[in-house]
Formats: structure tokens, sequence, C-alpha cells
């Protein structure tokens, strides 16, 4: 049962607790009266103290000393009454700031359900400036569009459930978050954030020169269909990265460069079908790359030139079925602790 103090606090996320002016007006008239009459007694006795003359003191002298302590009260009570005014107004902009990223969110969520693919797309841009704006729900911005990818989606224009315009939306929602994983210390970044991308299709855009740091970011049972899977670049730093389930069928699954660089990134039951898997020149200096029961099935996997100086790479349990899978140049590490599974051992300073 709330106390009538409780029921009289105005709600709101930045309104401030105040008490009602009938409770206020009538205790600061009383306190007012109450520190009148003690300056008054303390100005005429402290007054009467410094009298050495025997003489009465004039009560005008104490009038006045009163007056001049009450006049320096007043002053700071009207810069606490200021102060006070500046917190409503303060809170009053907080609010109106918070109901209208509210607003721009619900029309944003709308236009992303739209039938037709312009507004849809209208609505990808309307999310991600939304996201940049709002910090504080930044996170729930970006499920919102990762969301979206992971909806049932059909690219094949005969089939039921095909939709005009429905790439070009998938492949904007994917180029917007790879742009905001360019930069970690840009002040709109979304790196170190969640991404879930479980059981979503690829048919197309990329994340070459991304950074994956901290957070989770899941490609779980996603499909990577487009002729062209690029993480070209990438750098996977701290935080986990999961691949697991995932199925690159594209011609060309592109993990060029790529750093790995603390944290763990896994593509345990993985399924590599294209023609090429290429994890050249990539970088393992810590952390783990797991390629646990992952399948190689056709084409030609690729490790060429590979340093693997730090941290565990291990492809324990991988199968390998009509395909083609190169080390030819990988550099090992004493640092580095590889689990070759079926593959030949390359050891430490050999390549």
């Amino acid at each position: 049962m709330p106390t009538p103090l409780e029921r009289q606090r105005p709600q709101g996320r930045h309104t401030p607790h105040l008490w009602s002016v009938w409770i206020v007006a009538p205790t600061a008239l009383a306190v007012v009266g109450m520190l009148a009459y003690g300056l008054y007694q303390g100005a005429d006795t402290l007054l009467t103290a410094q009298n050495r003359t025997g003489k009465p003191v004039d009560v005008n002298d104490v009038i006045k000393t009163t007056v001049t302590v009450l006049t320096l009260v007043g002053a700071v009570l009207t810069g606490i009454y200021a102060y006070r005014k500046q917190l409503l107004a303060e809170g009053d902009a907080h609010r109106a700031d918070a109901s209208q990223l509210a607003d721009r969110y619900s029309a944003a969520a709308e236009q992303l359900g739209h039938e037709q693919a312009a507004v849809r797309l209208a609505g990808v841009y309307a999310m991600a400036r939304l996201a940049d704006d709002w910090p504080e729900q930044r996170q729930v911005c970006i499920d919102v569009l990762c969301a979206y990818l992971r909806m049932p989606y059909e690219p094949e224009h005969t089939a039921t459930g095909f939709k005009t315009g429905e790439r070009e939306v998938r492949l904007t929602i994917i180029r917007t978050i790879s742009d905001h994983l360019q930069d970690p210390t840009a002040p709109t970044t979304w790196c170190g954030r969640n991404l879930n991308f479980t059981g979503a299709i690829f048919d197309g855009g990329h994340f070459s020169r991304a950074h994956f740091t901290e957070g989770l970011v899941d490609f779980g049972g996603a499909q990577f269909t487009g002729d062209t899977v690029n993480f070209l670049d990438a750098k996977f730093i701290g935080g986990t990265v999961s691949f697991v389930g995932a199925q690159f069928t594209g011609d060309t699954v592109g993990f060029l460069n790529a750093q790995f660089i603390g944290g763990s990134v896994t593509f345990g039951g993985a399924q590599f079908v294209g023609d090429w898997a290429m994890f050249n020149h990539a970088q393992v200096n810590d952390g783990v790359l797991h390629f646990g029961a992952a399948k190689f099935i056709g084409g030609i996997v690729s490790f060429s030139e590979a340093q693997f100086t730090g941290g565990t790479v291990s492809f324990v349990g991988a199968q390998v079925t009509n395909a083609t899978v190169s080390f030819g140049g990988v550099q090992v590490g004493s640092n580095a602790n590889v689990l070759w599974g079926p593959f030949p051992v390359i050891s430490p300073g050999t390549s």
C-alpha cells in the first residue's frame, strides 16, 4: 500500500520525485518562522554579549542582523528553487526525447513489416539511424534487423512466398550491419553487440573488414548460398562467433587474411560444399578456431600461407569427402596448439 507521499510522486523515468506543494509550503513556512525566531534570539544574545557598555541592545540592531541573515538564507533557498526548476525542465526534455525515440521505433518497425519493398527499405535505414541515436536501446534495434534476416525467405522467383524486392532489403540490412562493424572506436559502432543470425539465409552480401569483438555473434545453422561469401580481412577479437551447423554452398567462401585474436570461433558441424573455401593467409594468434565435425564436401579447401602462431586450432572430427585440403606454406608457431585430426601433422617451425 503506497503512502500519501508516494502517491503524490509523478510517474516517469526522468521525473524527479518531488513532494506535494500542500506539504512543502506549510512545512517551509513553519521552518522559516522557527528559523527567524531562532535567529532573532541568537542575534540578541550575541549582541548583548558583545556589548561591554552594559546598556540594553538596540532592537533595531537585532532586527537588522536578523534580516541580513534571513536575506542570505533566502538567497540560498532561491538558488535551490532555481535548481529544482532546472531539474523539472530537464526531466520534461528527457521525457520528450524518450517519447520521440519510442515513436521513431514504432514507425520504423511498422515500415519493416510493410508489403512494399521500398517502404521496408526505408524502415531499414530508419531503424539503423535510430540505433545510432539511441545508445540505451541500440541492442534492441540491432535485434530487430537481425530478426528480419531470420524470417522465412524465398529467393526463387517462381517459388511460393517470393516477394519482389525482398533480396535488396536483406542485402541492405547486411550492408548496414557490416558498415557498423568496420571501426570499433566509432561512437555509433555496433562492435561488441550481440548479433543473432541463426538459421538466416545469406544469398549475397559480405562482412569484409568487419570487427567481431566481444559479445555473441551466432551464424548457427545459417545458409550461405550466394556466389561469394566474403569475410576478407575480418578480425575476430574476443567474444564468441559460432558457425555451428552453417552451410556454405556458394561458389567461394573467403576468409582470406582473416585474423583470429582471442575469443572463440567455431565451425563445428559446418558444411563446405562450394568450389572454394579459402582461409589463405589467415592468422590465429590466440583463442580457439574450431573445425570439429566440419564437413568438406567437394571443391578445394585452402589454408595456404596461414599462420598458426598461438591459441588452439582444432580439426578433430572433421570429414573430407571428394575435397582437396591444402596447407601449403602454413606456419605453425611453438605457442600454437594445432589438433590436426584427419590431416597430416605439420610440426612447429615447418611448413
